[in-house]
């Protein structure tokens, strides 16, 4: 009966993961119109290849089986970076387009988005980790150079112990891509452990951020969004 239910739900589960494939590729064709032919012409050639040494070898079945299988997964592979690098350039410059990044960077993160925001829609996000507090900020370079001190200043207060890095996310000197921030942040030190993390995000939980009071969506905000009247302060 188990089993009868466990195939039910992976039978329901399948188009599901078909329609999702489909839709990430009408959007991944809308920003790159080469995809289908790439993709295709990987396939064609880690096939030909596999099974052109199978016939030198005197083993085209077997050859041709595996050139198969290699053959898709370097289809999946070249799609899935091609999809991501599309989805960052459909985010690339619109608000809140790095917490969602920060939002998928993985295990071992906790993001908290908009700790710090003025009225231009400069806005800091925080994330900890292994590596420390990272503070990530998007938006003018010389605004987002007050909300980073004041940041820095107020987390000395608190959590003088932990490394404190930032990141301002741009195309600028001395900015990092927003489709190279996560690679960017997996790159850090680490100098935690798992208990001195976990220990970290509870003082800096207790110490309270923007977020508290004022609920923002997840992801990239709508281009023109104000930030409404009557909420809390902003630095």
């Amino acid at each position: 009966m188990a089993r009868k239910e466990t195939t039910a739900a992976a039978s329901a589960a399948e188009p599901g993961r078909l329609k999702q494939i489909a839709l990430t590729y009408k959007m991944t064709r809308r920003a790159d119109s080469k995809i289908g032919l790439i993709i295709a012409a990987v396939g064609i050639v880690t096939f030909g290849v596999f099974l052109a040494i199978g016939f030198w070898l005197g083993h085209p079945i077997y050859l041709g089986i595996l050139g198969f299988i290699l053959a898709f997964l370097a289809m999946a592979i070249v799609f899935g970076r091609r999809a991501e690098r599309a989805a960052f350039g459909q985010m690339e410059g619109q608000p809140g387009a790095a917490a969602a990044v920060l939002d998928k960077i993985g295990r071992g993160w906790t993001t908290t988005p908009a700790i710090a925001m003025n009225r231009s829609q400069d806005v800091v996000h925080r994330t900890v980790g292994k590596a420390g507090i990272v503070l990530v900020a998007e938006g003018n370079p010389n605004r987002l150079k007050a909300l980073l001190a004041a940041e820095k200043k107020k987390m000395a207060r608190i959590v003088s112990d932990v490394p404190v890095h930032d990141v301002i996310v741009g195309n600028g000197e001395g900015q990092v891509e927003l489709k190279k921030l996560r690679t960017t942040l997996l790159k850090l030190p680490r100098v935690l452990q798992g208990p001195q993390v976990t220990a970290t995000n509870d003082r800096l939980k207790a110490m309270g951020d923007l977020m508290s009071n004022m609920p923002l969506p997840k992801g990239p905000m709508p281009k023109g969004a104000r930030i409404p009247r009557g909420g809390p302060k902003m630095r």
